[in-house]
Order: C-alpha cells, then structure tokens, then sequence
C-alpha cells in the first residue's frame, strides 16, 4: 500500500502551512517574529513553516507552565492517569494520519510508524498511567513515638529536548512520565521535525488543561539553551548527541538543576561462532539482527553500528549478511514495502557520505552500499544513502564515531575475551546486542559489556517497562521504566513525634 503525501488528493492528513508556538493552550507566534522553512526529506521540498523560538517565548511559555503547575500537580493520580489514558485512546484513534505525518517529516518508512514508532508511543501513556496508579508512598515506625513519613512530589516545570530521529516516540518517553509524576512541561522539538509533534497536540489538545504541556519550536542555541539553562525549570530532560548533551549540562549546572542525558552511541552486535552451528530460523533471525543498522536509515542511538563476529564463521556468515542487507528495499517512505527511506536532511546525509570516504581513506573496505541512492521521480529530490557495510578494524574512525546514518563496520573476534575487549572499546556504552546458543555465554557476556542495555537474541525492541540509558559518554539517567517517577518527583519526608515529652537536651 502507498500513502498519498500529506495535503494531496487521497491523504489520511494535512499540514498547517506555519506552526507558531504552543502556549498556554494556543497558538501564539513568535516575539520576534522569525520562522524558518520545514522541507520534507522524501523530496527536498519545503512544506510547512515553523515559527523561530528565542528567549522571550522561552520565558512566555515558563509563565504559562508555573500557572499550571499547581494545578495539575494536585489532581489525584487516579484523575492523571485518566488524562494519560485517554491521550493513549485519542493517539491510537488517529495512528494511521500521524504515521504518515511522521513519515513525511522523517524520513523513515511508514511501515515502521505504522507498526513500531506509534504503537510503542501509545503503550507508554497506558503504561505510566498504570504505574502511577500503583505509586505509593511509605512510612517507617522508628520507635512507638516517631514516624517517618515519605511523599512522592511533583517537581513543578520540567524542560525537555527531544532529537528528530523519533519524533513522536520520543515526545511519549519524555511526557508521558513527566505528566504522571504531575508536572507541567516545557517541550522543544529538533527544529528538523516539529510539525508532526505540532499535529499530534492538536489532536490532544483538549484532554489537557492549558499550559500543562507548551511546545516552543526554534534552533538549539536560540530557544534550547535558554531552556536549558533558566533557573524556572526544576528538571532538564534532554535526548541528542553527546557534544550538545555536554552543552545541556553546562547550562543546567549554572543552577544546580538536574539533568537526564540519553546520548551517542557505537553499538556493538556480537555474533558468537555458535549462531551458525545450523542453519535454521535462529541463524536467519541472527541475519535479520546484523541488519537492524538499516533500520530508521540507521538514525538510531543504538544503531548497532559495530558487527563483531566471532573467526569460526565469520566469512560464511558474513557472505549471507551482506546477501541479506541487499534485499533491504529501498524507496518511498510512504509505501509499506520500504524498508528504508530518506535521511532527515541535507545536511545529516552530507555528514555520512563524508564518513564513507573517510572509511575508505582509512583502509576500509566496502562491502555493498558506499554511495548515495539515486530514487527516480520527485524521490530525485530526497536524502537517499544506500545500506552500507564497511570491512575494517575497531581502530577506525568509522568504528569509533557515531555516524547515525546506514553504515556498519564489520571486523572478525578470536574469543570471549577478545570480543568483550572490542565491544567496550569505545567511549559510548548506550547498547550492544549480543547472539548465542549458550545461555552461560549470552549471560557472561551481558553482564561484561560497558552498555546500559544489552539485547540478548534480539535487537532494536523498546518495550516501557524496561528502563533504558548509557553508560560512560552515553548518558545519565534512565528512560522508560517506572523508575522514571523518581526522575519527575522528589520525596518529602515528614518526620513527626507524637510524644508530648521533650528530649531533655536543653
């Protein structure tokens, strides 16, 4: 099946033709009055305005957030969770339009948003709607006169950057826990894909009270590093890579204000000589595995962008790899039958194909892709790179540095040791995937990898119930889980006598 583009004859959506600000519950336009163009990486061609946030509508859109904060914080959680229920019910309701819209903002395959990006968006209302319902506070008897009383808090405005690899997805891992917890939030989309977060709260608007959620749109150093760094936010929640998470955090710290970072990334994916003992389905799903770098144009901070397959197999396995990743196609984002689409941008293409020449500079080899994919028609115009494998060593500047692009380096392992020695160096530690028959292998490797997550037998799954993050210059803190409500809240503790009788300290 093919989508028509948004706004055309047949569309399941349309664009706004500008975006200004969302504050307070409306639309309010810039005070500066600047806005900059939103093309669509399927064709190159703009396709909707955005309005250019600056410090002025940062600050509107604190005033509006700390007006509702009370509020909101107050409602019973049995109330909240309803909202997030009911954001959950109304998202689900309109999938297919915000899968398209998301597809033509992105760049990726409809086929992913139909089936992964807004299903795993909608779980995570439902899922922080149940686990606020479960949240409890606790009490300690320190003696027959003397209780410690402990209350989960909402911490009043938070801030949250999101990236533009996974709009919509990653404005669900940022809100949704952040709603639960009571707070009101101040939203700044990548300036690469706001217009589809923008679609989505107009379609949920109405179940939040004004101010509880505002989004400002504009460039990082114009409207996020103001975020960032205002003393009015209690929290930082930010997504992106590693150099502007340092720059996050520079700014907070003026004010002692906490701070999440989910970073880069240089995943490793370990393929143990034991995956081809047979060949059967869990040799091919091990297949599948080695290809997941492709997926959402490798624009992933988990790309498993470092193949490490163990010599007993390496050639036979790695043949069948590069076999199985030329029958990855590519095409139309809107057409279910893509399995990769368009890079963000211009400039986020230029930025791979510069990383392929400097692979081939160092020495790599080229195994299939290397080159931009020329798509005929108005896809002449799109962001196109075609799924590459590089053959190399783990010294290269392709197997240190994060490309985010469809690019995987591929070197060959001796043993355990060795495997585990190459996986952990790097100065990331977000995820790693590791493949075996062995049990006892698949569990000593896990725990040896420096990453926050290490899939075991599978790759690339995001369920809300498993806490994510990184380890060394990936990151700090978690996403997803309900530990998330501790990044959202602080405790209060009442510490309360009930004896009428002094101390007789004075």
């Amino acid at each position: 099946m093919k989508y028509a583009a948004p706004g055309s004859d047949g569309a399941v959506m349309r664009y706004r033709t500008r975006y200004d600000h969302w504050i307070g519950g409306e639309y309010v336009a810039p005070a500066r009055g600047g806005y900059f163009e939103n093309p669509t990486p399927v064709t190159g061609r703009t396709f909707t305005e955005i309005a250019r946030g600056t410090a002025e509508d940062v600050e509107r859109a604190l005033d509006a957030a700390h007006a509702a904060a009370g509020a909101w914080g107050r409602i019973p959680p049995a109330e909240r969770a309803l909202v997030l229920n009911r954001i959950a019910d109304r998202t689900e309701q309109h999938l297919e339009e915000l899968a398209v819209a998301e597809s033509w903002e992105n760049g990726k395959p409809v086929r992913e948003t139909l089936a992964a990006d807004l299903p795993l968006a909608v779980d995570h209302f439902r899922y922080f709607a149940g686990v606020l319902r479960a949240r409890e506070g606790s009490l300690s008897e320190l003696d027959e006169d003397t209780v410690a009383y402990h209350f989960h808090e909402p911490l009043g405005v938070v801030a949250q950057i999101i990236p533009w690899n996974f709009p919509l997805l990653m404005a669900a891992w940022k809100l949704a826990p952040a709603l639960a917890a009571g707070n009101a939030v101040v939203l700044k989309p990548a300036e690469q894909t706001p217009a589809s977060v923008h679609h989505w709260m107009s379609l949920v608007a109405d179940l939040l009270p004004p101010g509880v959620v505002n989004i400002v749109n504009g460039f990082g150093e114009e409207a996020g590093a103001p975020l960032a760094a205002s003393p009015r936010v209690a929290k930082v929640a930010f997504t992106g890579e590693t150099a502007t998470g340092r720059l996050v955090m520079r700014g907070a710290s003026e004010n002692l204000t906490p701070v999440t970072l989910e970073l880069g990334g240089k995943s490793p994916n370990i393929f143990f000589d034991d995956v081809s003992a047979e060949h059967d389905d869990f040799r091919d799903k091990a297949l599948e595995g080695f290809t997941m770098f492709a997926l959402n144009q490798g624009e992933v901070c988990t790309c498993p962008s470092r193949a490490l397959v163990q010599q007993g197999h390496y050639r036979d396995f790695l043949a069948d790899a590069v076999a199985r990743t030329d029958l990855v196609v590519q095409g139309d984002p809107l057409d279910t039958d893509t399995m990769i689409g368009a890079q963000v941008s211009a400039e986020q293409t230029a930025r791979i194909l510069r990383y392929l020449d400097i692979g081939r500079e160092e020495g790599a080899r080229v195994l299939t892709g290397g080159e931009r994919a020329e798509l005929p028609g108005e896809l002449a115009g799109g962001h196109y790179v075609r799924p590459t494998i590089l053959e190399g060593a783990n010294h290269m500047r392709v197997f240190q540095e994060e490309i985010f692009g469809p690019v995987v380096a591929v070197t060959a392992f001796q043993d355990f040791g060795d495997a585990v020695k190459t996986a952990n160096d790097s100065l990331y530690g977000l995820g790693a995937g590791v493949w075996t028959r062995d049990a006892g292998t698949a569990y000593r490797a896990g725990r040896a990898i420096q990453a926050g997550r290490v899939w075991t037998n599978c790759y690339h799954a995001y369920p809300a119930h498993a806490a994510f993050g990184g380890y060394k210059q990936s990151g700090i803190g978690r996403e997803n889980h309900r530990m998330m409500l501790d990044h959202y809240q602080q405790t209060k503790n009442l510490l309360v006598s009930y004896s009428p009788k002094r101390l007789g300290l004075f």
